[in-house]
């Protein structure tokens, strides 16, 4: 009965995508959306949600929303099968042997993420696509950081 769930299994493709989604927004969900779609049409997409100390140290500041709402409210959102919290030591090597997708989807503004997939990949020789999805329209409010943005600039008018 386990090796059936196995071969059921095996027969999704899986596809990983990731980031901080503080402040969940509409470009967030176009690129989990384009991220599961690289997958094709059984595709299973798990999200890894970085972790408020990775946050930290990659981006000098703690996101605004804790790492379990960001994660809840990721797992919540339609297209995406699972999102779980991702390593308190972030270890893409880690990721990529306990997930084991076929394809890894890298945003447009994951160029340091991009470099280090690829050498793991590359390294361990290892049967995973990587795709790159690309930016949605020019709303400026496609971006938590312009969200931020907005809201210091509304604040500071009003007051």
């Amino acid at each position: 009965m386990a090796n059936k769930q196995i071969k059921q299994t095996k027969k999704h493709t899986i596809v990983l995508a990731s980031g901080v989604f503080d402040l969940l927004h509409l470009g967030h969900v176009k690129f989990l959306e384009e991220a599961k779609k690289t997958g094709g049409k059984n595709a299973e997409l798990i999200v890894i949600v970085a972790r408020d100390s990775t946050v930290a140290k990659r981006k000098g500041e703690k996101p605004i929303m804790p790492e379990n709402q960001r994660r809840a409210l990721v797992e919540s959102l339609k297209v995406v099968d699972e999102a779980i919290l991702g390593f308190e030591d972030f270890n893409i090597e880690k990721v990529v042997s306990k997930i084991k997708p076929d394809v890894i989807a890298l945003g447009y503004d994951q160029e340091s993420m991009a470099r280090a997939v690829e050498k793991v990949i590359a390294e361990k020789n290892l049967p995973i696509k990587i795709v790159r999805i690309g930016k949605f329209g020019e709303d400026e409010l496609n971006s938590s950081s312009e969200i931020k943005r907005k809201i210091i600039e509304e604040y500071a008018r009003r007051s």
